[in-house]
C-alpha cells in the first residue's frame, strides 16, 4: 500500500531528496515539488514512472498501426508543411 501524495516546496525536497526518494521507492509515496505553492515536478516510484512510459509507448504504436491503416486504405496523409500551418507553427 502506497503512503497518499505529499506536496514539497523545491527549497525542502533539495534539503531532504535522499528521504523523498527513499520514500518514493519503499512507500510508494508521489511527492510534488512545489515553488510557491505552484507543482514543478514530481518525484515518483521508477515503476511508476516505467509503467507511464510502457503506456505511452503503446498509445504511439496504436496510433501509428491507425494511420498506417488509413493510408493503405486509402486516405492521402498531410504533409508536414500542411500540419505545421494547421497547428500554427
Amino acid at each position: 500500500m502506497s503512503e497518499p501524495a505529499a506536496e514539497l516546496p523545491i527549497s525542502d525536497a533539495r534539503d531532504s531528496l535522499a528521504d523523498v526518494v527513499s520514500r518514493a521507492h519503499y512507500a510508494g509515496r508521489i511527492t510534488y515539488v512545489t515553488r510557491r505553492g505552484q507543482r514543478l515536478a514530481a518525484i515518483v516510484p521508477a515503476d511508476l514512472a516505467e509503467a507511464i512510459e510502457r503506456a505511452e509507448d503503446a498509445a504511439d504504436v496504436a496510433a501509428a498501426r491507425d494511420a498506417l491503416a488509413r493510408i493503405e486504405a486509402g486516405e492521402v496523409p498531410i504533409s508536414l508543411a500542411e500540419l505545421r500551418e494547421e497547428l500554427g507553427l
